[in-house]
């Protein structure tokens, strides 16, 4: 009877050389995965015992070299192809099983650094969705257990894999078993679940591995992670899912192997143990020192980068809340360390502020008691990571709202609330992508929130300047005098964008906040939703003032607060942009004896208090022009 193997292999030549593109590396993956798995079925002792199965091993290996030849250049592509030719002398020879299955899983494994193939999910996989999963979709040929025995299975030519074959499944990988999920199996029952999404087809693939070890081995295997071993061999989705079992024992030996079959049973516990934001801002830091300490001063520079967005940043609310001072203190510190590091500072220098940093972070951790928070500390954390957020984007939609209401420009009001409406979905869906599925690092969030603000103060600069000019009589009297063709769809798309760039700026930050002050106090939940609905209210009453007092200013009045509210707020998001970029990396920062005020975009440092200034200076000069312009006589003919 034929094989589930063959099936698979003749899809994966068909789409091969037709259906997929040529240029996609990771259908040569695929193929490269099947013949380490399956060749062994094909021949036996330099003779051939299947030869179906033996000429499907022979043109599966052509087409490695053929679809290679196709790729993109890259610098390994010569000695890809000189593996690939090694790899079907291999097989016309009919070499052994082993060196074939070794060729192939090497070849493959250069293949996917070669091209950055994703072999493994971008987050620990839910294998109870996954047991649902299959009951609904897979039970009915592979049986409930995936013994291959469903009620759908009789008379299937080939039958149904067994997942509990261990010879077969210790020469497959999770990745291997994904990729059959995502593309099917070509003329047999076994369709490709395109429909599901990723994150669920790669939860099938470790359910189904997880069958591939027996009890023993999985518990063997928990003890030695348990014990710290093969952490660093193993201790990523992607070492779990890019190899077979047969690869890791060959590379560590059979107690790697029974890591590698608890890890698929349990892939949660690469998470256990992780170090809190504040433990691994520290790591960063020694990592940082190591790294100068050995002349590398780039790697030094990125890891303190790391230090202070992926670790620090992240308990700035909690710590506010419970001890400002400390908060700032080791902003401060870190700021200068990351300077000293990036100028080459003296070692000895550099190793002093370092445990300065250290023994500050220190202080932090005991203030917030080793990770957990008071009930009032996580109301005051949560509330103030809210309304810091959400104040400035508030004030610019509340402003933009109110002129137009006040200008009798109401018919551009749907534009504006499709700017900031959008703004929240597409923010909570680039916090979704970003820490769900592709692991977007705090250095990329920091550049969003960089760029968008320095585009949003240039807006909001030109906006104040325009609004202040109408605030005298003459002005806005001849502006309202042109009524409703004032406000054109282009004009009202570009409030929107405005609106937008605003709230879109805070909401990804925001939620990542909440995220980790979540982590940290988790039995406080009921106290970080009362924190979250007081800042909520608070926002509420800021707009609801702006909205309602604006009615009772003189038009000319409320022309000219507008717009030096919002020239105000754009000196505020132009200083917040630099610092977002200067936490990235983006750019220098040279520190300086100043105050700092997050809330008004102040930090102590030369590039953004510079940039403030300038601006600063232009919205006056603007101003200023404006009162004078106001103050010509109007010459009449």
């Amino acid at each position: 009877m034929k094989r589930l193997t063959i099936a698979v292999m003749a899809c994966a030549a068909l789409l091969a050389t037709a259906a997929a593109p040529a240029e996609d590396p990771a259908l040569i993956v695929h193929l490269l995965d099947y013949i380490a798995v399956d060749y062994g079925r094909a021949v036996a002792d330099g003779r051939v015992k299947n030869a179906g199965e033996y000429q499907e091993m022979t043109e599966f290996a052509a087409h490695v070299g053929e679809d290679l030849a196709r790729l993109p250049a890259v610098a390994e592509k010569s000695n890809l192809a000189a593996r690939a030719q090694a790899l079907q002398t291999l097989v016309g020879n009919r070499a052994p099983p082993p060196e074939v299955a070794s060729a192939a899983a090497g070849l493959r494994e250069a293949v996917v650094a070669s091209y950055k193939i994703a072999v493994g999910p971008k987050r620990s996989p839910d294998l109870g969705r996954a047991t649902q999963l299959y009951a609904e979709h897979c039970s009915g040929c592979h049986g409930a257990t995936g013994l291959g025995d469903g009620a759908l299975a009789r008379g299937m030519d080939p039958a149904p894999a067994n997942f509990h074959d261990r010879a077969r499944q210790d020469l497959r990988s999770i990745h291997g078993l994904y990729n059959t999920i995502s593309l099917g199996v070509a003329g047999t029952p076994m369709r490709a679940f395109t429909e599901l999404a990723e994150a669920d087809r790669w939860a099938l693939a470790f359910l189904a591995a997880g069958w591939g070890a027996d009890d023993a081995s999985v518990a063997h295997g928990k003890a030695l992670w348990d014990a710290g071993r093969l952490h660093a061999e193993l201790g990523s989705q992607a070492a779990i899912a890019g190899q077979s079992a047969a690869e890791v024992k060959a590379k560590w030996g059979a107690d790697a192997a029974d890591v590698l079959a608890f890890l698929r049973r349990n892939p949660d516990a690469l998470n256990a143990g992780k170090a809190a934001p504040l433990e691994f801002a520290r790591d960063k830091l020694a990592e940082s020192l190591a790294h100068y300490r050995k002349g590398d001063a780039a790697g030094a520079t990125q890891s303190a980068l790391t230090a202070y967005i992926e670790g620090f940043e992240l308990v700035e609310a909690p710590l506010s809340a419970v001890d400002e001072p400390l908060m700032r203190e080791i902003e401060l510190l870190m700021i200068d360390f990351r300077a000293q590091v990036k100028s080459g500072a003296p070692l000895a220098q550099v190793e002093l502020l370092a445990t300065k940093v250290d023994a500050a972070l220190q202080r932090a951790r005991d203030r917030l008691g080793e990770g957990s928070l008071s009930p009032l500390a996580s109301f005051l954390a949560s509330f103030v990571i809210l309304l810091r957020e959400g104040l400035e984007a508030v004030l610019v939609v509340a402003a933009l709202v109110a002129f137009l209401r006040r200008s009798g420009q109401a018919r551009a009001l749907p534009y504006l609330h499709t700017g900031w409406i959008a703004a929240l979905v597409l923010g909570a869906l680039t916090w979704v992508v970003a820490t769900r599925l592709i692991g977007v690092s705090g250095a990329s969030r920091e550049v969003t929130e960089g760029v968008t603000g320095l585009v949003a103060a240039a807006m909001l600069l030109y906006v104040g300047f325009w609004l202040h000019d109408k605030s005298h009589a003459t002005a806005w009297q001849s502006f309202l005098m042109q009524g409703v063709q004032v406000i054109r769809p282009g004009a009202a798309w570009g409030l929107a964008f405005m609106a937008f760039l605003a709230v879109y700026r805070e909401v990804f930050e925001t939620v990542l906040f909440y995220e980790a002050l979540w982590s940290q106090a988790p039995e406080q939940g009921a106290w970080i939703l009362a924190g979250l609905g007081a800042a909520v209210a608070a926002l509420g009453a800021v707009t609801w003032a702006m909205l309602r007092f604006s009615v009772r200013l003189p038009l000319g009045l409320f022309f000219g607060a507008s717009g030096i509210l919002l020239a105000v707020l754009a000196v505020i998001l132009a200083g917040n942009g630099v610092a977002s970029l200067q936490e990235a990396g983006l750019l220098p920062v040279t520190p300086v004896p100043f105050v700092q005020v997050k809330w008004l975009g102040i930090h102590p440092n030369a590039q953004a208090l510079g940039l403030q200034f300038v601006l600063a200076m232009i919205t006056v000069a603007l101003l200023r022009l404006s009162t004078r312009r106001a103050h010509q006589p109007v010459l009449r003919s």
